[in-house]
């Protein structure tokens, strides 16, 4: 055990003095190693940050959540446009329906949804909100956390108060520097009591639900100002969610759902399904496909720099090999095994590439946080990564170093030390 210490240490020491007596030659050899690894590291770093932003997007919503809604959301809306746009829009006697027939539902809710309203307090408007109404156990199903104030009462949705939860950029546009609690804002042309705040997201340009610009209100309560019939200025999405128990699989409670929303519209054995049913599996999955061909790129695009990196290491072993053959023979007559010799060069390899993945993941690192502090978005190196890059380095040090270890071990010591 010593001894293979030893060996480390020796390996370490000499791989240190060829750097700093060939400077030039051991960072021209590393430069491809320490762009390899920046490059594949970058992209995935980029990728997974992306990814994880976007599939985080969705409100807090379960993977196990199934959404009944008019179109797929695995497939091109404006291939089959016209055949989706017939289909009704789901509604309140389906939601009912479900909710009484359901038994392999956890909880059952409804959504209405209506873009692009403007909200005013006094002289102050904000433009693009979105109105949101549900039914009351929705918060059951998608996260929604109160930075302040409280949720809906039960008497409060029975009777469709006029009582709105807001997000935390409502706030800051209307109500700057107070406390909104308890203050009205004004909506479709009536008066709305604010009764809590919903937690700040942040800025992300990913968010395809942006929360912070949400009104929310009881389902009865935007009934009033909303065509439930689709027919008004007012038309809205409607989406009804449903929650399996726990241990039902959404397969079969997709089959479950699709029985019953085929019986509450009465549709004949022939005749097409008229809604669809949508999960987030679906899109992620088109997302992470997406992004596995782009960390493909990476990959062959870092794996280029890696080869040329790996060949120049490999050149300055056979080269280290060559000047040190001397000292390699008279290490052998003294009785050094084979696999000591071995060890030597191929800890020396290991440590050069690694040297050079330790650099190109410090550029990852820089570059991560110089582009964050420029955009929206924030790109992240994460252990995973850091461990990959690292590996991966620690493998081509030894592919690298292992013909010119094999060669050196192989050496004749008598030969070896006559060599000059």
């Amino acid at each position: 055990m010593k001894l293979f210490l030893r060996t480390i240490l020796e390996s370490f020491r000499l791989a240190w003095q060829q750097l700093r007596t060939s400077k030039l030659r051991s960072f021209l050899s590393l430069l491809g190693i320490t762009i390899g690894i920046f490059c594949i590291i970058a992209v995935q770093s980029a990728v997974d940050s992306l990814e994880g932003s976007i599939l985080d997007l969705f409100g807090g919503i379960s993977k196990e959540i199934l959404m009944i809604d008019v179109f797929p959301w695995d497939e091109d809306p404006e291939q089959n446009y016209w055949k989706y746009f017939k289909r009704p829009s789901p509604s309140e006697s389906d939601y009912e329906g479900l909710a009484e027939r359901l038994e392999l539902a956890e909880e059952v809710a409804f959504l209405v949804g209506l873009e692009g309203k403007t909200l005013k307090n006094g002289s102050n408007s904000l433009e693009g909100s979105t109105v949101m109404g549900s039914t009351l156990n929705f918060p059951e199903i998608q996260d929604m956390t109160l930075a302040k104030g409280r949720f809906f009462s039960n008497r409060e949705y029975e009777s469709g108060a006029t009582k709105v939860i807001i997000g935390a950029d409502i706030e800051k546009e209307l109500f700057p520097n107070q406390d909104c609690l308890g203050k009205d804002l004004k909506l479709f042309g009536q008066k709305f009591q604010i009764i809590g705040v919903l937690e700040d997201e942040g800025d992300n340009p990913f968010n395809v639900q942006q929360m912070d610009v949400v009104t929310w209100m009881c389902y009865p309560t935007i009934k009033r100002f909303v065509n439930m019939n689709g027919r008004s200025r007012f038309q809205a999405a409607r989406i009804i969610y449903v929650k399996p128990k726990a241990e039902v699989s959404l397969a079969a409670l997709r089959d479950e759902i699709t029985g019953d929303m085929r019986a509450i519209r009465r549709l004949k054995p022939k005749e097409d399904d008229n809604f669809s049913i949508n999960s987030i599996d679906q899109f992620t999955n088109i997302i992470e496909g997406f992004f596995g061909q782009v960390k493909i790129g990476g990959i062959i695009i870092g794996g280029f720099a890696i080869i040329v990196g790996l060949i120049s290491v490999a050149n300055i072993m056979f080269v280290s090999v060559k000047e040190r053959t001397n000292i390699i023979g008279i290490k052998k007559a003294l009785g050094a095994k084979r696999y000591i010799i071995l060890s030597e060069f191929l800890i020396e390899s290991i440590f050069l590439c690694l040297l050079g993945g330790l650099l190109g993941i410090l550029m990852v690192f820089v570059v991560a946080k110089g582009i964050s502090a420029v955009i929206p978005f924030q790109i992240t190196l994460s252990l995973k990564n850091i461990i990959i890059g690292l590996s991966s380095s620690i493998i081509i040090g030894i592919i690298a170093g292992m013909l010119p270890a094999l060669q050196a071990s192989a050496l004749d010591p008598v030969e070896a030390i006559r060599s000059k």
